[in-house]
């Protein structure tokens, strides 16, 4: 039977004249038991169709036509004292960062309990019993502790399954899920999936998956729609889709997909070697014994244990690892932006520079591109035609036009405004970058694209890069050598090659057996 039927529905942006299209005659429909994946690329319509089902398009969106069928009552013609019954009670929501949409002056028991007491007459010791044995359901730990804490107080895979158990409280027949491990960890991520598969057989919820993520999609759902502009252009079965791509449009997606097929940067190696490349030579950093903490108070926290490495010339180092594990910090320790309780770090180049995974909020958003990437001249009291002519070599290099360099951050796709922060890294003329998570924000397509420029870079300026990522599919097409950290120490490194054919370490197997390829 049919649980969710869209037929035809577009949507406007109606703050611009002519209003903007979004979603232009989608249509599908999602039955009782079943998951559906919507995979495409930042702003191709996906959320705010996901939005529309349950009428939660904010005040500049709106549905221009189109039907909404849930349980064949069309909610688009449905009061809000309807649509309120609906929310939560038949259809759950589980968000992509959790951290803003969880509640933060509330405890987690206390936000578990709010479907309860909208939707049910149950008492308070009722309410309490049925949230604490969700809680163990979704496999939160010490469900009785937890239950008077805050989300800041939990980390990101358990505020995740703290949403996950919100949506299911009243025990809805659908769950819309926007991304819900995208910001997750490999191993938190296949955790979260499981459980989501497992909610879907035991108690039969069907499951709209939104994501960008194709692997995530092949691993979780039985049929797919790819949208691409609005519109959807491919739908059918995961396994024939993603095995037998009819539309362009799917095939570049797939073919975007990092995995451990072709490694970029071993293509580019052999290509060096034809040449008669030197390959890595000296040392442009080395790492002795670093040990670092935070303080707060008296108590300190021993973040970094006993960390020795060194960079190569010309080489990629990539260092790999959970969050919370220490790489940012090591990062810092390396720049001088963190002491060290002892160690030391001796560069053998000028002006290390970092290159971040979220140029939004590092990029100043009230000066242009071309202030933004001129700045770091300034500081070095570069004469200004000098400046300037430096400032439209490295857009040029970077792939930056002159009418993207005129613009503000804000007015720039991802992918350009991360192109301006490498374009800043660069533009004093570094031989050595540190690279955070520079890909792990960027749609599929956009992630190639932004390596591909990283590696075309690095040939050509002679770069040393400390590539960091949590993602292995990405470290395996970048890196020549690669290190794996827990908990602040590092567990192996090795060649990337001998790394994913022969691990060592239990923590490199299990990260290894926790990416989705």
């Amino acid at each position: 039977m049919e649980l969710l039927t869209v037929r035809n529905l577009n949507i406007e942006f109606c703050d611009t004249q002519p209003p903007t299209r979004v979603a232009s005659g989608v249509s599908f429909s999602i039955k009782e038991g079943e998951i559906l994946g919507i995979v495409g690329e930042s702003g191709s319509g996906k959320t705010q169709t996901a939005l529309s089902v349950l009428r939660l398009l904010k005040d500049h969106a709106a549905v221009s036509s189109g039907e909404i069928l849930y349980r064949g009552k069309n909610l688009l013609q449905s009061t809000q004292a309807e649509m309120r019954q609906i929310r939560g009670k038949e259809i759950g929501m589980i968000f992509q960062e959790p951290m803003t949409s969880l509640n933060p002056v509330l405890t987690i028991g206390e936000q578990l309990e709010e479907g309860l007491k909208l939707h049910t007459k149950d008492t308070p010791g009722q309410r309490r019993e049925k949230v604490l044995e969700l809680m163990r359901e979704v496999e939160l730990p010490e469900p009785e502790s937890l239950y008077g804490k805050y989300p800041h107080q939990l980390s990101g895979g358990m505020r995740q399954r703290a949403m996950i158990a919100a949506a299911l409280v009243t025990d809805p027949a659908l769950l819309i899920a926007d991304e819900p491990t995208t910001a997750l960890d490999v191993t938190i991520q296949v955790q979260i999936l499981k459980l989501l598969k497992r909610i879907n057989r035991t108690r039969r919820t069907a499951i709209l998956f939104i994501s960008h993520d194709l692997g995530v999609v092949r691993y979780l759902c039985g049929r797919v729609a790819v949208m691409n502009r609005g519109e959807i252009v491919e739908s059918g079965p995961v396994s024939q889709v993603l095995e037998n791509p009819q539309e362009a449009y799917t095939k570049r997606l797939i073919g975007a997909i990092p995995n451990r097929r072709l490694s970029l940067r071993r293509a580019q190696r052999a290509d060096w070697q034809t040449k008669a490349r030197k390959l890595p030579a000296g040392n442009v950093l080395e790492a002795e014994h670093i040990s670092a903490s935070y303080h707060e108070g008296k108590k300190g926290k021993e973040v970094l244990r006993d960390i020795t490495f060194q960079v190569r010339e010309n080489e990629i180092l990539g260092l790999v690892g959970e969050s919370g594990c220490g790489k940012s910090t090591l990062s810092k320790v390396l720049l001088g932006f963190v002491e060290t309780d002892s160690g030391t770090v001796v560069h053998h180049t000028e002006r290390p520079q970092m290159v971040f995974q979220d140029p939004y909020s590092s990029l100043n958003p009230g000066k242009k591109v071309s202030w933004i990437l001129e700045e770091p001249l300034r500081m070095q009291k570069i004469p200004k035609a000098e400046r300037k002519r430096r400032v439209l070599e490295m857009a040029g290099k970077v792939g930056l036009t002159r009418e993207q360099i005129d613009r503000y951050p804000g007015e720039l796709s991802g992918g350009q405004r991360q192109r301006v922060s490498i374009g800043t890294a660069l533009i004093q003329g570094s031989k050595f970058l540190i690279a955070d998570e520079p890909v792990s924000a960027l749609d599929v397509t956009i992630q190639k694209q932004i390596m591909e420029l990283i590696l075309q870079l690095q040939e050509e300026l002679q770069l040393s890069i400390l590539f960091i990522s949590h993602d292995l599919n990405v470290i395996y097409q970048m890196c020549d050598r690669v290190m794996v950290m827990k908990e602040g120490q590092i567990v192996e490194q090795k060649e990337t090659e001998e790394l994913f054919s022969d691990p060592e370490s239990e923590y490199t197997k299990e990260l290894l057996r926790a990416t989705l390829a």
